[in-house]
């Protein structure tokens, strides 16, 4: 499983998560949009981690070939992200192309 955290993801977490993972910044996609950076990502990634809450409904995700895990925490900061790293972890398990789970702290 390949994962793309998007800008709003701590770099710290990825060594946490149980998956290839790939930061926007590494793939020199910085600034890029919500709509093309799913578009760019479905080409090469299965997932697209991200802690903005709104990206699911400011997206039309149905036309896109890739998962969506929202996680939602009070804050970016790694130390409020920690704690729900096994639920991230269950969470890429399972999740399957075109699907959008919310990760709650």
């Amino acid at each position: 499983m390949r994962v793309l955290f998007d800008e709003n993801v701590p770099r710290k977490l990825k060594w946490l998560i149980k998956a290839e993972v790939v930061t926007v910044p590494e793939m020199d996609w910085g600034g890029i949009k919500n709509g093309e950076l799913l578009r760019l990502a479905e080409q090469q990634f299965d997932v697209l981690l991200t802690l903005d809450k709104g990206i699911q409904h400011q997206q039309n995700l149905t036309s896109v070939q890739i998962a969506l895990l929202v996680v939602s925490a009070p804050s970016s900061d790694i130390d409020d992200l920690i704690p729900v790293v096994p639920s991230i972890n269950r969470a890429l398990a399972q999740i399957k192309v075109g699907q959008i789970i919310v990760v709650d702290v």
